[in-house]
């Protein structure tokens, strides 16, 4: 018995995996890539490893910052909108704005790309939002994977993650560890829920209220899948010109966990912060969110930014500079708090 062994031959192809269409995938990404390319880079596409040489220039004790992440179930509306050239910006975003609250400087970023089938098109489109984020990053897209992998995701569906190196003199790290009671905590605005909470925001507009993407509200100004889509902002311009300006203490990139999570990260212990939240105007979505999924404002503060996507620390004396700093760079920053005694976060 030759147990169902015939003489036909299988091809990759058979199987599901269609390699020419992923060589013209690179190709149709080739533009996008190189266009966040600096002198550092020393490889092309194609080569097995990256090679990248960073500028030592000035550093007495260079440490590397790594920061690595995903977009999460954001993606589930793109593919329910077939709109897939601003997630890449957000999987860029998440990555690169972790890297600068360590007060790094970034350097490159990879990125991974997994789905059922190949289309050159989506995928050339997926690398267009990494390539937009990482110009806007101050990095270099220096490589990635786009793995094929049949039968492990459905047809249409793909996930994404990625990584960001950044590096920063050991002298300059900002860890928190100078805070103090009575500093200030300022923060800027985010473009919206960027690229947390989607489990909970699908479960709010999809299936408790019944919407589609494509529905309109009268709450917003756009279809609810385009508002939701916004691409998470990176914050590397106004980073980078803060710190030639301030001593920063601490920076806290809002993420999951919203509030009550993320800004302990950077506290001492035995301090905490006093946020004013009516100190900032908040983003139609947020009030959108709360309407028609009957949601608790502590929660929505614990799961959201709520309009505030990157937070710095800085001494009372430094507050006036970080304004005008910041203002400088097309941001209208807010004091929406400051550093007390006791641990946690209390929101007022």
């Amino acid at each position: 018995m030759n147990h169902g062994v015939t003489d036909d031959k299988l091809t990759y192809k058979d199987a599901g995996v269609d390699t020419k269409e992923g060589e013209r995938a690179v190709k149709l990404m080739k533009d996008h890539v190189k266009r966040t390319f600096d002198k550092g880079v020393l490889t092309g596409l194609g080569s097995f490893g990256s090679l990248y040489l960073p500028d030592l220039t000035g550093m007495e004790a260079p440490v590397l910052v790594a920061g690595s992440d995903g977009v999460g179930t954001k993606l589930m509306l793109a593919f329910a909108m077939d709109k897939h050239d601003t997630v890449g910006q957000d999987c860029v975003a998440m990555c690169v704005n972790d890297v600068l609250c360590q007060g790094a400087k970034p350097l490159f970023f990879q990125d991974y790309i997994a789905t059922g089938y190949v289309n050159a098109e989506k995928v050339a489109g997926i690398v267009k939002g990494v390539a937009d984020g990482c110009v806007l990053g101050r990095c270099s897209l220096v490589g990635g994977e786009t793995a094929e992998m049949p039968g492990l995701y459905s047809d249409g569906e793909y996930d994404m993650a990625g990584f960001c190196v950044g590096i920063v003199d050991k002298k300059r790290i900002i860890d928190g560890s100078t805070i103090k009671e009575g500093d200030k905590i300022i923060g800027i605005e985010s473009s919206g829920v960027h690229s947390n909470g989607f489990s909970l925001v699908r479960k709010v507009f999809f299936d408790k209220a019944g919407l589609s993407p494509f529905d309109t509200i009268p709450e917003l100004d756009r279809p609810v899948g385009e508002v939701l889509l916004e691409p998470t902002r990176i914050y590397t311009v106004q980073v980078q010109a803060l710190q030639e300006k301030v001593n920063i203490k601490g920076m806290v990139h809002i993420t999951g966990g919203g509030f009550y999570e993320n800004i302990p990260r950077v506290m001492p212990s035995g301090l905490g912060a006093k946020i004013q939240k009516n100190s900032w105007t908040r983003p139609d979505i947020f009030g959108a969110i709360m309407k028609y999924g009957n949601i608790d404002e502590k929660e929505m503060f614990k799961t959201f930014n709520m309009g505030i996507g990157l937070i710095f620390v800085v001494s009372p004396e430094d507050v006036e500079k970080t304004m005008d700093t910041l203002l400088t760079v097309g941001e209208d920053p807010t004091v929406i708090g400051e550093v007390a005694l006791g641990e946690g976060v209390n929101i007022w």
